[in-house]
């Protein structure tokens, strides 16, 4: 039995669970389907609850399945994890590169890489919680034959921790004293300081293990240009054949792959492009993808969907992921030149906490979750959510978390920006004019609207900017129009489904995190963030490790980041909200990790 980590938090029953599901054969195409009017809306599926293990394997052959066919509406543009941004590029990559350790549905630790999970009760994990030591499985190879050893999880902490990489993985190592090869078998993680947080590295999507030889020669301000980032070696399942950036990625089996039996399928094709609604289209109706990603769609038009279609079903389960609207604390004026959105370059208004508040009072996330969620999700005004341990109970008693249009032009006035006779707030000569974006998604921009009406009756303008996703997320450092740069006022998105250890997503509102020109905009604090008392409980929260305590520093670090109007959050999202065909087999719906985590199982 697993020591109980105390860092493994408890998976919360605060949403309603979709049933899960099984998936249509799909007829052999690189071609995604092309966006579609979306059905009439019809009432919204009663939620059923989702399984609490796999579903019975059939016994795989390698090889004998054909070609499975996956539908991410956003494609890929980087199969290099640790320089990822979106979760197309994760979910893609993990395929082929694999982490020591995933964590499963009941959000504890599953060894991939390694040949077993280190544990308090095991003797991995050191009594004073200062060094965790992985072994390795023996006999794996990567997939050109040669063979993974501790040398290559070494050299994947020095790649991810290189400052001059500005890996978007950093902050998972951000602690670690040094990484050691006792032998190559062997690898012994020695952190700063007491950590009970010793599942961050090496695991789950941000554990992702690069080849030494393949990567050596690209680290720092290489790492960009490194043809490895289309084309990694890895050792998972499969192997990249083909990648087009943008469009679609197809992979064949690994004949090295350590199982013999696995993997089920001789082919995937990872596609990407077209939009939620259309994805769906193509699982439940059509047939023509086994599994669609992120089915952002109306609630009642997402039912129509599946109930006219009969070829697949809905997978969705609880998760941690945030749908939110982030605050640029940098001037984004395209005047500024190369300091635009730099962090020395405050905003003119948005640097005042009043009008933070007031632009939050004006958002109506309640009529958001009804009408355009419903079981996917529901309203909230946390930023960490998905465990109850660590789910505040404080903020719906704040003023920033109430939809109150009153108070918010009151705030303003106090704040000294006054309306102009065309209705629109000015002060000191400057208007309050902001320009909102998203990626494009028939629910974002309803949702942009609801949003812009609530702004409006406050006396601000509202620009609309409505980004194509494969651009919006690409983590290339020349894409302006990426959430990286963050070009704009506001931008709105949802997190990837993290891992139950929530280090990671409060890091990034600390100071050093701050994305900018001089790290490539890799980092990942987006909103250029900084506030010395947020750094400083930051701190706090690392040292301690009781886990009461640290759950309650969980709590108020999230309560200080909703109070100061760091970020605007929205509503709690089912992940994964996906679909499935009926005959697809070996799905596992997983709220702390990849989609593609178990992605050697899948069978038909």
């Amino acid at each position: 039995m697993l020591h109980k980590n105390p860092i493994l938090f408890r998976l919360t029953t605060a949403f309603l669970v979709m049933g899960v599901l099984l998936s249509a054969c799909a007829t052999p195409t690189t071609e995604a389907p092309k966006p579609t009017e979306a059905p009439k809306a019809t009432a919204a599926p009663a939620a059923t609850a989702a399984p609490t293990a796999a579903p019975t394997a059939v016994p795989a052959t390698r090889g004998k399945g054909g070609t499975l066919k996956i539908l991410y509406w956003q494609a890929p543009t980087i199969l290099n994890r640790h320089l990822a941004v979106g979760t197309k590029d994760a979910d893609s990559s993990r395929l082929v590169i694999e982490p020591l350790a995933a964590f499963g549905p009941d959000a504890k630790p599953v060894a991939i890489l390694a040949a077993e999970v280190p544990t308090l009760d095991n003797g991995g994990v050191s009594k004073d919680l200062m060094t965790i030591t992985w072994k390795l499985k023996q006999g794996v190879k990567w997939s050109d034959g040669s063979e993974f050893s501790a040398d290559d999880v070494v050299f994947t902490y020095q790649y991810a921790s290189n400052k001059d990489t500005a890996a978007t993985t950093a902050a998972a190592y951000n602690n670690i004293d040094k990484v050691e090869a006792l032998d190559k078998n062997t690898v012994k993680v020695t952190w700063k300081a007491p950590n009970p947080s010793y599942y961050v590295a090496f695991v789950a999507s941000a554990g992702a293990i690069i080849q030494k030889k393949q990567f050596a020669d690209w680290m720092g301000t290489k790492a960009k240009d490194a043809p490895g980032n289309l084309k990694p070696i890895g050792t998972g399942p499969y192997k990249i054949r083909e990648f087009k950036p943008g469009d679609v990625v197809v992979y064949d089996m690994n004949e090295n792959y350590r199982d013999p039996n696995k993997p089920f399928f001789k082919e995937v094709q990872f596609k990407g492009g077209g939009d939620a609604t259309t994805a769906a289209r193509a699982v439940f109706q059509t047939g023509d993808f086994d599994y669609a990603w992120n089915l952002q769609i109306e609630a009642a038009v997402l039912a129509q969907l599946i109930s006219t279609g009969g070829k697949g079903e809905h997978v969705a389960v609880p998760s941690n992921s945030i749908e939110r609207i982030m605050l640029n604390s940098a001037n984004p004026d395209p005047a500024l030149g190369d300091k635009r959105s730099e962090p020395d370059q405050k905003h003119p208004f948005l640097s005042d906490l009043k009008v933070r508040k007031a632009f939050a009072m004006a958002v109506d996330r309640k009529t958001i979750a009804e009408q355009l969620y419903g079981p996917q999700g529901k309203a909230t005004c946390n930023y960490i959510v998905g465990a109850a341990d660590v789910t505040s109970t404080n903020t719906d008693k704040m003023d920033v978390c109430q939809y109150n249009i009153d108070k918010a032009n009151a705030l303003l006035e106090e704040a000294g920006w006054k309306k102009g006779a065309d209705g629109i707030r000015a002060k000191g000569g400057v208007k309050m004019s902001v320009v909102f974006q998203t990626s494009v998604n028939a629910a974002r921009q309803k949702q942009q609207e609801i949003i812009k009406a609530g702004w409006e009756k406050i006396g601000v303008k509202v620009e609309l900017k409505a980004i194509p996703a494969t651009v919006y997320f690409d983590s290339s450092a020349s894409q302006p129009d990426n959430i990286n740069h963050f070009y704009a006022d506001f931008q709105m998105y949802a997190n990837s489904v993290a891992p139950p250890e929530r280090t990671a997503d409060l890091e990034l509102w600390t100071t050093p995190f701050i994305a900018q020109k001089s790290n490539q905009w890799r980092l990942t604090n987006l909103n250029r963030y900084s506030n010395p008392e947020y750094d400083k409980l930051f701190a706090e929260y690392l040292k301690e490790i009781d886990p009461a305590k640290r759950a309650g520093l969980v709590i108020k670090l999230n309560d200080f980041l909703v109070a100061d109007v760091a970020l605007i959050p929205l509503i709690a999202r089912a992940g994964p909200n996906s679909g499935r065909g009926k005959d697809l087999k070996g799905v596992v719906p997983n709220a702390w990790d990849s989609e593609m985590w178990n992605i050697a199982d899948w069978s038909k």
